[in-house]
């Protein structure tokens, strides 16, 4: 069977292609776009390169640099992490992956308020997204982790979300036919597969997640028609110092990698959520998590650690209510300095949300494997997603050829 045409903008040049008799899977040579092959480092590349830093400059303009990202992984590394991240076999029941929370349709987070775990438990929080992690100093909605490797390793033996363990991990990827020898292309060694591998994959593939040509980006590049009239008084709503949104959520990343304390109420039902404030020298922070970055954000809901609001309106609405007008009683809350009364209109909170549908851009989301290196089927999940997109890929080809054909008899 021949495999269809694959778009170099999405894709790694990985040989994992669907065969009639399976194909021996090589890892990629190639660095996934907006990355630069240095020796054999993958460096990423990015126009916010030539701007100056945020630094003692406020809130920035639209030309304000990004912050340092991690790079100088091998692209061998990036591929290894990407099957890695994809299959279930890290998994203790073997059906579910990294994708199963993380799944790329959905801005890399799953739809859900609070994720599942594989054996069906419901998790504490919801899913973050992985769009632009690599430019991440914390990590986990509370901010406990400050390096990819170790909030790679989490999820993996978290009970509640993939229940692995670590002698099972490393068996499991030891004994296949496979991954060793991934491993050791990857890696320049032979030998027994080793936990700071694996972690070391699955860092250097989240590191290649890069969102930064949405249609804020063109027109923070220069491009003034990329956004309408409304979405320009959004993005003048967001900036004010009524709103103050971008204080926290600061251009280009949309985060100022924060802990902040905002007095999110919680879903009916569940308990206070202590966040980032769990022990008494962090008590001030009793309430606070990470200011998460609002890029495709549009595609992220619902919102908030909790999954608490279902709409980017609903988010708005939060702030603009008031200071600590949703705290939980019994609760005495350290609430952010920028958290105030900002009494935005509906038509002002309106604004804001179309300004945020500009922030959305997935045109470099990495290719779905065709073939696992376990031999195992992708997550249910992301194999509705494959799907999905086999069938719209279809249906544009039809149309197509439809109108070629409907030309042709012109």
């Amino acid at each position: 069977m021949t495999a269809g045409p694959r778009l170099a903008i999405t894709s790694f040049a990985s040989a994992d292609v669907v065969s009639a008799t399976p194909v021996q899977i090589q890892l990629s040579t190639v660095c996934p776009p907006s990355f630069e092959l240095v020796g054999q480092q993958c460096k990423l590349v990015n126009l916010y390169q030539q701007y100056d830093s945020l630094q003692n400059k406020g809130v920035g303009g639209t030309k304000t640099a990004l912050p340092a990202a991690r790079d100088g992984f091998s692209p061998q590394q990036i591929d290894l992490g990407r099957f890695l991240f994809f299959d279930p076999l890290l998994s203790a029941n073997k059906q579910q992956a990294c994708a199963s929370c993380h799944q790329p349709d959905k801005g890399f987070t799953d739809g859900k308020a609070v994720s599942t775990g594989a054996f069906g438990q419901q998790g504490k929080r919801s899913a973050p997204t992985l769009w632009n992690v690599g430019f991440l100093q914390k990590l986990f909605w509370d901010g406990r982790s400050p390096s990819l490797e170790q909030q790679a390793a989490g999820p993996l033996f978290a009970p509640d979300e993939m229940a692995n363990t670590p002698e099972k991990l490393l068996h499991d990827l030891n004994a296949n036919a496979v991954y060793p020898r991934l491993f050791a292309d990857a890696f320049g060694q032979k030998g027994p597969i080793e936990l700071p591998q694996v972690v070391t994959a699955l860092a250097a593939f989240q590191s290649s997640l890069i969102s930064l040509n949405s249609r804020y980006d063109h027109y923070a590049h220069g491009f003034h028609q990329a956004l309408n009239d409304t979405e320009i008084k959004g993005m003048n709503v967001f900036r004010s110092f009524v709103a103050r949104c971008a204080e926290c959520h600061t251009p280009p990343l949309f985060t100022n990698q924060q802990i902040a304390v905002i007095g999110t109420p919680e879903p009916e039902g569940r308990p206070f959520d202590v966040g980032a404030g769990t022990t008494a020298e962090t008590a001030k922070l009793r309430g606070g998590f990470k200011v998460p970055t609002l890029r495709n954000v549009a595609l992220t809901a619902p919102y908030m650690h909790s999954g608490r609001f279902a709409t980017l309106e609903e988010a708005a609405e939060f702030y603009s209510k008031g200071r600590g007008h949703a705290v939980q009683k019994g609760e005495n809350l350290l609430i952010h300095w920028h958290i105030w009364e900002p009494k935005l209109t509906a038509e002002e909170n309106q604004q804001i949300a179309a300004f945020l549908q500009t922030l959305t851009d997935q045109s470099l989301s990495p290719q779905l494997p065709q073939q696992l290196p376990s031999g195992l089927p992708l997550p249910a999940e992301v194999r509705s997603e494959a799907s999905e997109a086999r069938t719209s890929t279809t249906n544009n080809n039809i149309s197509q050829a439809s109108a070629l054909a409907a030309n042709a008899e012109k």
